[in-house]
């Protein structure tokens, strides 16, 4: 395949699994943030040097192009692997070994566990690993720390026991967490056995499956009026709806050189003495202010001076939406400390996304941009408007808000 030939498809912008094909032959599976970004990558002229003659090859006698679209990157995650599994394309299976790939599997006892067990430590005939009778198991995968990523998602919705919080020592503080159910009596075991279940269920690629049944049993509950089950029913259903997988955002968040829309997100904080602390989004994409993209956000966490901690809360809560997009560059204004917050939450998140800082004059004029220099010289212009908009659309939604308790 060439360039030209991707441009006439029109891929989505969404995350997604991908088909390289030869004729009808499948060669190559892959998943994406973005399907369209992602397989234009394949078609770079560094494509040798990044992935290797074997993919380079693999381009090459690609003929043809399909793609599945998913709701979230966790949900391409499982049906990559999925796919892998049951077509064995060439080009997967020779670009790394089997042996070294990783699954999750269930183990076969009273209480059962949710566990990463590699496949040369899996004994596939007898269902069976070195300490663990397997009841089932899904994979294989490919990245062991997506893997990981991708069961904290999981069981955030589906709590479940694994290897640590099974010991003794461990179960309070993993129960506390929320990450491990109550299984102390008959009714929460067989809670947490239809929490296995589902799990089963999801990484079968079957999600549609799963909410169908917590929708029925969250009527029934709620027809008995057993109404705090039918809640926690409820949270899942919605759980599963609003998949926060940021942390599996891994393929398209660096900034690209040459991308067409480049989206900046600046951010600021305005308030009086700590009083009516507002915080704002701005975004500008290739250049232009997009209003439609701005967010407020209502500091919840401080009421006393600190914009470094509002700060902190304001990117928090930003980077769980991951229905909002990714920005390719992030603005905070201020200096050295707001710098190293943005740092700090974008590590937290497992997010590779530059930071810059707009430090300002006695007068609030911009003075300096911290950050990577060849980003603040190239983009100043843009990040200088996106800063400039932060500020004034905080200190106008700060002057609604204090007008507004004022007159109360």
């Amino acid at each position: 395949m060439k360039l030209a030939d991707l441009k006439k498809l029109n891929m989505p912008d969404t995350p997604g699994v991908y088909f390289f094909q030869n004729g009808k032959d499948i060669l190559y599976i892959g998943k994406a943030t973005s399907l369209r970004d992602r397989v234009k990558s394949y078609f770079s002229k560094d494509l040798i040097e990044t992935r290797g003659p074997l993919i380079v090859d693999m381009v090459f006698k690609a003929d043809n192009l399909k793609w599945q679209e998913t709701d979230s990157v966790l949900e391409a995650l499982i049906l990559e692997s999925n796919l892998i599994k049951k077509h064995q394309p060439y080009y997967n299976t020779k670009e790394k070994d089997d042996k070294s790939w990783n699954y999750v599997c269930v183990t076969n006892e009273a209480l059962p566990k949710i566990l990463i067990i590699r496949g040369k430590d899996i004994d596939f005939g007898a269902m069976s690993s070195k300490q663990y009778k397997i009841e089932s198991y899904f994979g294989p995968y490919t990245s062991g720390m997506q893997l990981k990523e991708a069961l904290k998602i999981v069981r955030r919705i589906f709590p479940f026991v694994d290897a640590s919080s099974a010991k003794k020592d461990n179960y309070t503080f993993y129960r506390q967490l929320g990450l491990t159910p109550e299984v102390s009596n008959e009714h929460a075991m067989r809670a947490y056995k239809k929490n296995i279940s589902n799990i089963k269920l999801f990484f079968d690629g079957k999600k549609k499956d799963v909410v169908k049944g917590l929708e029925k049993e969250m009527k029934a509950e709620a027809k008995v009026q057993h109404f705090f089950e039918a809640a926690r029913l409820r949270n899942q259903i919605f759980a599963l709806g609003h998949i926060n997988d940021i942390a599996l955002i891994k393929d398209s968040e660096i900034l690209r050189k040459k991308k067409a829309n480049l989206r900046i997100e600046a951010y600021d904080v305005a308030h009086m003495s700590g009083q009516n602390m507002v915080g704002v989004m701005t975004v500008v994409e290739d250049g232009e202010i997009t209003k439609k993209e701005y967010r407020t956000f209502n500091i919840k966490n401080f009421t006393n001076a600190n914009d470094t901690g509002a700060l902190e809360e304001m990117l928090s809560r930003r980077f769980r939406h991951t229905e909002w997009g990714m920005p390719d560059l992030i603005v905070t204004d201020g200096g050295e400390a707001q710098f190293r917050v943005g740092m700090q939450v974008l590590k937290r998140y497992q997010l590779k996304i530059p930071v810059v800082s707009v430090v300002k004059d006695e007068r609030h004029k911009p003075k300096d941009i911290l950050g990577e220099k060849d980003l603040t010289n190239k983009y100043k212009k843009e990040i200088l408007l996106a800063n400039s908009e932060a500020h004034r659309f905080s200190i106008t939604l700060h002057r609604k808000k204090r007008n507004k308790n004022f007159l109360v």
